[in-house]
């Protein structure tokens, strides 16, 4: 009986650990399994991870993006300026990247990228000291030029005409939206009813580089109004301390831009107006005439002057509805920064020099001798 129990037992013991022995195979099955498939699941996101860190951020951005390289930058911190800078999406990879290809000697300065770059087109560029990528259009926009002519420019270059651009800076619908994009440049100032053009004097004076084929006109104003307001940020505490808002300050500079080229002659131009505004007295500036008219005529006749229009500066005592042009950062500067005169009047001859004067007669003096 009792060797009975002892094999009983044994058996049982037996089938037990044979038990145990399967349930921990099943385990150590999963386990494994498990592991295997973390680590192939694992190695395939960081395959597809790499992937694209490695290729670039937005291969259809033509957006120009400038970074300062300092001198002395190691690879780890041009790296992560790119990062920061949204021009890669991440450093660590770019590090890795030049490692493993054993590139360096990148030089500092600055440069001009788009997220459109690749890792390759970066790197020789850094090495070469210069932007790697070329426009396929470069555009230049003057200084001294309405909406209306700016259209001209690029609807020579660019395969949409002159009339959709000037549809589109005047759609309301998208001038609104502008104004919520651009809150710190752009205020519904722009859209009173009497005002003739909503962004004019807001299409920043520059040269402008386009990386593709056909821009689309809505990414041109949106670069030219980027440029604006990175030109204007540089003046808008100052220019809020003397009571100023963006669209009298821009509106000021543009008449500044088309009385003279000449820098000293525009902050001359500025304390004129200045002075004439302080006494009441209408600045009576031929170019806002001219942009009342529509026209771009040289000369005024006293017909002209007698235009009604909230543009006149004959007609009003004050600054006139809105900007006649866009302007040079000059002639923002000379809004903030006139010269010191009691000048009231000046005149232009017909060599473009400029003559002041302090009361009514000296002007008619300045005019029977510089132009009469």
């Amino acid at each position: 009986m009792s060797k009975k129990k002892k094999t009983g037992s044994f058996k049982d013991n037996l089938v037990a650990r044979s038990k145990e022995a399967s349930t921990v195979r099943k385990i150590v099955s999963i386990i494994l399994i498990a592991l295997i498939l973390i680590l192939v699941i694992g190695g395939i996101s960081g395959f597809l991870y790499v992937k694209s860190a490695l290729e670039p951020v937005n291969s259809e951005s033509d957006e120009q993006i400038t970074v300062e390289v300092p001198i002395g930058s190691s690879t780890s911190t041009i790296a992560n300026i790119l990062e920061e800078n949204g021009i890669i999406k991440d450093g660590r990879i770019f590090r890795f990247y030049t490692k493993f290809n054993n590139e360096s000697e990148f030089q500092a300065g600055e440069y001009t990228f788009t997220p459109a770059v690749t890792f390759d087109e970066i790197i020789e560029s850094l090495k070469n000291g210069r932007v790697y990528i070329e426009p396929i259009h470069t555009v230049t926009i003057p200084e001294g030029l309405t909406v209306d002519q700016i259209a001209d420019i690029f609807s020579e270059t660019f395969a949409f005409t002159k009339g959709e651009f000037l549809e589109q800076v005047n759609d309301e619908t998208y001038v609104g939206k502008l104004i919520a994009s651009y809150p710190d440049l752009l205020s519904d100032a722009i859209l009173n009813q009497e005002i003739r053009t909503p962004l004019e004097g807001y299409l920043f004076a520059s040269t402008y580089d386009f990386y593709k084929e056909e821009p689309s006109i809505e990414s041109i104003i949106e670069a030219m109004l980027t440029q604006t307001q990175k030109v204007y940020s540089n003046y808008a505490a100052d220019l809020e301390q003397i009571d100023f808002t963006t669209h009298e300050a821009i509106t000021f500079a543009s008449l500044v831009e088309r009385e003279t080229a000449s820098e000293e002659q525009r902050q001359q131009i500025s304390r004129v107006f200045y002075n004439r505004l302080d006494a009441g007295m209408p600045l009576q500036t031929d170019p806002t005439v001219l942009y009342a008219l529509g026209e771009h005529n040289e000369t005024v006749t006293y017909d002209d002057l007698e235009i009604e229009s909230p543009y006149n500066t004959y007609y009003i005592e004050a600054l006139p509805i809105g900007p006649i042009s866009n302007f040079a950062e000059n002639s923002l500067k000379a809004v903030l920064e006139p010269a010191e005169s009691d000048y009231l009047y000046f005149l232009h001859d017909s060599e473009g020099n400029i003559y002041y004067a302090e009361t009514h007669d000296e002007h008619l003096q300045n005019r029977d001798q510089y132009l009469n």
